[in-house]
């Protein structure tokens, strides 16, 4: 089963993200910032098949955490989208190249959401 890492200070935010997945099958953890979900990982050694970070977070942003990810040994083949009401052009570039791998802004459609996590998830177990 899939499980994905859900990491925004919103509790609706959140709690909309993980309804939409789990309606279309997949597991979910949550953390309400990057400082949390590093400790989360960290702690209980599970390897989520993809995360969706939010950017603007207190303790470790979603940059910060996403740089954790992608420089950490254990997660860095680790799918990251960006999911955030920063919609610039710069911020979709900084998104980049802190390695996220998508960026969508809020508000989303679920629809966008779904597929955008879908091709991660297809482009990670591809051959």
């Amino acid at each position: 089963m899939t499980t994905v890492l859900v990491v925004d200070d919103s509790p609706t935010i959140r709690a909309m993200i993980v309804e939409l997945l789990k309606s279309h099958g997949m597991k979910t953890l949550e953390a309400e910032d990057g400082a949390i979900a590093k400790q989360l990982l960290s702690d209980s050694n599970i390897v989520p098949d993809l995360v969706i970070t939010d950017i603007v977070m207190p303790n470790m942003n979603g940059y910060e955490f996403c740089r954790w990810v992608k420089n950490n040994p254990t997660t860095t083949q680790v799918p990251v989208i960006m999911c955030t009401t920063k919609g610039e052009d710069f911020d979709k570039h900084w998104g980049k190249r802190q390695g996220s791998d998508a960026y969508i802004t809020k508000p989303f459609e679920g629809k966008e959401m779904l597929a955008t996590v879908s091709s991660l998830l297809k482009a990670q177990t591809a051959p």
